[in-house]
Formats: structure tokens, C-alpha cells, sequence
């Protein structure tokens, strides 16, 4: 039986699509070199422990598997790390990742999904964004996203692969069945964060900002639960493997909030009185960062099941419980 390589598949949103095609029946195949991800969020299907630069493991793996897609979350994806040590992500967002299409191409598999990100618009000239809104990164991260992007655009053009780019807004959430959920070394995301200052692992949320032109003043941002990411990419597959054609869409509730409005949403979900702390405006950070997904649910039918911000700190909130029982 045809399975699914995911790349990336011990990670955050890797491990939830990996959930998520396993329960609608498809054979999965994770690829993984366990830098950032975690052994025990492959429940399902095979697991190959292998690093992306090693085109011979790459290749053994595409030998033992009858490989149909190749969905990739390999990237490494902390804008911070990546103004201060762009090498580190030219080498493995662009460079492992041009590796991996190479044996792609190699093994005649035609299907790409590429986790992308919004962060490939830059600044943004109008909310909510579209996918026609000029794609201008302003860190290197972004730019790894859109350079793979335009790759993919020149593969499909010469060597026939069709492929889907999905560019996401803010991941956010867990499995509702907490058996994966958010788990970085660092954290970063602000969600997770605030989580962790109701449990006491932290004394308080820092709130970058108080002085934008926003009704708080604090910058807004769209949470996307990742189970409804998950379900965007098993849409994606079946688009093309129904002989749909390459397609790029943006990935995001269409729904703005604070981060004041964050950490007051989580207090009501965790009944903690959660600390928080003004500090600076980071370099970079634009008020207003919304997107639609008109697209993605006119084209591939797609639709946010999990859209109230309560909803998806809950199952955030179960999961770090989940990781507080661990400790």
C-alpha cells in the first residue's frame, strides 16, 4: 500500500498530521533526526530516526517505502536564532530541503506539501492577507520559506511534481485526546508560554509592547489550531492525488487577538491568576497579523473546526498538564 512520508513527523504540527492521516487510514512514514522533535510522538505508522543531509539515508528510505507524498516540517523555525545564525537555517531549510526534492525527483514521487509560513509576506500592506498580498520576509527565516516555495515552483515546471504549499499563522494547541501537543526546547510561542506561568514553571508572561495601534495596544495575531492544520494537509493530499493542480494557500483562522486578550482568555480556562510583565517592542513585530482562508475552504473545502481562541488554550491547557505530570 502507497504511505505518506512525513518529514519533520516527530515535531509539533508534523506529529498531529501524522495523527490525523493515521486515523483516515493512510500508511505513514516519519523521517526524523530528533534534533527538535520527540521519539514518543510517533504513535503511528513506521519511524525512520535520519537527518536530511544524508542524501543515502534518504535514499534507503525511499528504497523500503512505496512512497506516494512527501510532506515536509523539517525546517528549523526560530526567527530570532535565525537573524543571529543564518547559516544554520540556509543550510538546513534550503539546502536538506533541496536534498530531499532531489531524491523525490530520484524515486518519481510526484507529491509535495510544503509547511510554509506567513512569515513569507513580511510586513503586511493590508489585513487580512491573501495569498496575492506581496511576499517580502523580512528575517531569514521567511526567507528559507519563500526560496523552497519558489523551488517548488521551478520543480513542477520541469520535472512534473505537483505540490501545495500551506502557509500557516500561528500554530497553537494540541491533540484533544492529549496524547501529543506542543513541546519546543525553547519555547517560544506565546500560548505555551502563558500555560506555563498559571502551572509556576515561569513567574510571568512578557508582553512585548503596550504602545501599538491596536485597541489594547498590544500586537494581534491569528491562532490556528493544529488539528485543523492536520486536517488542511489530508485535503491537500487528496486535492492531488485527485489530479488537482500545484496551489499555495494561507492557513489561519481569519480571527485576530490581542495578547492581552491571550493571557486573559487563559486565565478563565485555567482558573490561575496569571502574572504578566510589559517589556519593549521586539524588532520586527507588526501590529496586526491576520490572514484568510477563503481560499483553502473554497478550493480544497476546507473550514476551522476548532475557531474560539478558549477552545484551543483548553486543549493546550490539558496537554501541559499532561507535561507537568511527567516532571
Amino acid at each position: 500500500m502507497d504511505c505518506e512520508l512525513i518529514v519533520g513527523g516527530a515535531g509539533y504540527v508534523g506529529s498531529h498530521v501524522n495523527k490525523y492521516l493515521a486515523g483516515r487510514g493512510h500508511q505513514t512514514v516519519v523521517y526524523d533526526n530528533l534534533v527538535y522533535g520527540h521519539r514518543d510522538f510517533v504513535r503511528w505508522g513506521d519511524f525512520v530516526e535520519g537527518d536530511l543531509a544524508d542524501l543515502e539515508a534518504l535514499r534507503s528510505c525511499f528504497r523500503r517505502y512505496p512512497i506516494r507524498s512527501v510532506m515536509h516540517f523539517g525546517a528549523f523555525a526560530y526567527v530570532g536564532e535565525s537573524v543571529s545564525d543564518p547559516g544554520k537555517y540556509y543550510q538546513n531549510n534550503v539546502a536538506n530541503t533541496l536534498n530531499l526534492l532531489s531524491v523525490t525527483r530520484e524515486f518519481g514521487v510526484r507529491f509535495v506539501i510544503f509547511s510554509s509560513s506567513c512569515a513569507v509576506y513580511g510586513i503586511p500592506r493590508e489585513i487580512p492577507l491573501t495569498e496575492t498580498h506581496p511576499t517580502d520576509p523580512i528575517n531569514p527565516y521567511g526567507r528559507t520559506k519563500r526560496i523552497i516555495e519558489m523551488a517548488l515552483e521551478d520543480y513542477a515546471r520541469a520535472y512534473g511534481i505537483r505540490y501545495v504549499n500551506l502557509r500557516y499563522f500561528n500554530a497553537a494547541g494540541a491533540d484533544p485526546e492529549a496524547e501529543i501537543g506542543e513541546w519546543h526546547d525553547p519555547e517560544t510561542h506565546l500560548i505555551p508560554l502563558v500555560l506555563e506561568a498559571a502551572l509556576g514553571r515561569r513567574e510571568d508572561v512578557k508582553i512585548f509592547g503596550t504602545d501599538y495601534e491596536t485597541a489594547d495596544g498590544t500586537c494581534i495575531r491569528d491562532y490556528i489550531h493544529v488539528m485543523d492544520l492536520a486536517a488542511a494537509h489530508a485535503l491537500a493530499l487528496e486535492m492531488l492525488i485527485r489530479g488537482g493542480g500545484s496551489d499555495t494557500f494561507n492557513l489561519g483562522n481569519g480571527k485576530g487577538f490581542s495578547v492581552r486578550q491571550v493571557i486573559d482568555a487563559a486565565r478563565r480556562v485555567t482558573g490561575k491568576d496569571i502574572p504578566s510583565r510589559e517589556a519593549p517592542r521586539r524588532d520586527g513585530d507588526p501590529p496586526v497579523l491576520v490572514g484568510s482562508s477563503d481560499k483553502a475552504r473554497r478550493v480544497l473545502g476546507w473550514e476551522a473546526r476548532y475557531d474560539d481562541l478558549e477552545t484551543i488554550i483548553e486543549t493546550a491547557w490539558r496537554w501541559q498538564q499532561v507535561l507537568e505530570s511527567r516532571r
